[in-house]
């Protein structure tokens, strides 16, 4: 059992250690000499710590108190710390309990892949350390913390982007009333400089040329088949592919719509279908035609084809991820027409990289587009020229 005078007593240490005083009430004696109560104790078998304060702001008969009240919750199957966080974000103060907030307010307007990553990186890097802390206490060092053990896991590019969703929940709580400034900006130069990474792809005519050829030639599924022969003519993002509906598309016209809630940036985006195009959506339509998704899932026709499938396709052509990947067909196709010398505007605008701008990015969604049909044709042609020379070179 502890005395107060052992704890005033008690002298710093090169390396940290603890005064016992029972039932899993410690105190800990950092080398700077600060003395921190900690409680240990189990649940489902597994060992949890609960601070409960610093002395000699908390005394020991506080701290006893303290201890007392967390066992009895145990006594009655509550963990004492899943309490205290269920406390705190009720509070409705605490960093995680706005983020949280901020994140039901503006996810609605967000593609679901790009949510879901959001609020799993909060969840991951950000609220296991400063989650319970209120919004307003939360200082620079205090989310470098936790940036540092992302980077410290050699995922730099990932501390990158959870600084700046920190930032976002940050600015959005000084707009609310709830923190006086954000300290994320002090944080400017404090991680290494991320390295860009680009898309694995082919640039160079001849190996595109074997590749268009590979694709044709593979004999797996028929619908992965059809999406790889389709994905460098359109060039969108992986994900709109998979995801493509054929409500979307007007075979007789030549073109497909997709919808601002499919798209990045939230406007609506028209891809002219070339004659070669169409040739493939239409061998196969009796195939997946009579469901909602022009790719669907092997398992089910509820589902589009997952993130896997193309790419697996790839590797069982002898295609790397380091070599080649699927988001890769859209630099290809930037390269190469800008290469050709088709206006870069109507080359962006056909990537869809359109303005941050609501407003006007929901007029410009049809931009270009007559420039653009004759791009999308004369591409697809570009593309049957190269297999046609790499065909009778193979001969």
């Amino acid at each position: 059992m502890l005395t107060n005078a052992v704890i005033s007593g008690s002298k710093p240490r090169e390396k940290p250690f603890k005064l016992s005083d029972g039932d899993g009430l410690f105190l800990l004696v950092t080398p700077a000499g600060k003395r921190w109560w900690r409680l240990k104790f189990r649940v489902h078998g597994k060992e949890k710590l609960l601070s409960l304060g610093i002395f000699p702001d908390v005394t020991l008969k506080q701290a006893r108190d303290r201890r007392d009240d967390a066992r009895r919750d145990l006594a009655n199957g509550i963990d004492p710390s899943a309490k205290r966080r269920t406390e705190k974000l009720a509070s409705g103060d605490t960093f995680e309990a706005i983020a949280r907030e901020w994140f039901e307010k503006f996810s609605a307007n967000w593609v679901e892949g790009y949510s879901s990553k959001v609020i799993r990186r909060l969840e991951i890097c950000v609220f296991p350390w400063v989650g319970a802390m209120p919004i307003s206490q939360i200082k620079a060092p205090d989310l470098l913390a936790c940036l540092r053990r992302v980077e410290a896991r050699g995922k730099l590019g990932m501390a990158h982007r959870a600084l700046q969703v920190c930032g976002r929940v940050l600015r959005y709580a000084v707009a609310t009333g709830r923190a006086d400034r954000d300290p994320s900006g002090d944080l400017r130069g404090a991680l290494p400089p991320k390295q860009e990474k680009h898309h694995a792809s082919f640039t160079d005519p001849n190996s595109l040329a074997g590749l268009l050829r590979a694709i044709d030639a593979y004999d797996g599924s028929v619908v992965v088949r059809s999406a790889l022969r389709l994905a460098p003519m359109v060039f969108v993002r992986p994900g709109e592919l998979r995801a493509a509906e054929w409500k979307e598309f007007n075979l007789y016209t030549g073109e497909w719509c997709i919808g601002a809630e499919r798209m990045k940036m939230r406007a609506q985006h028209i891809v002219p279908l070339s004659r070669q195009a169409v040739a493939i959506l239409r061998e196969l339509e009796p195939e997946t035609g009579a469901g909602r998704f022009v790719f669907p899932s092997p398992r089910t026709t509820k589902r589009p084809l997952s993130d896997n499938g193309m790419l697996a396709a790839l590797r069982r052509m002898g295609f790397e991820q380091s070599v080649l990947t699927v988001h890769g067909f859209r630099s290809t196709a930037s390269t190469l027409l800008n290469e050709q010398g088709w206006h870069p505007d109507a080359i962006e605008r056909q990537l869809a990289h359109s303005e941050r701008d609501g407003v006007r990015a929901a007029y410009n969604y049809a931009e270009y587009l007559p420039e653009r049909r004759k791009m999308m044709q004369a591409w697809s042609d570009y593309l049957d020229t190269l297999k046609a020379v790499s065909d009778a070179a193979a001969k």
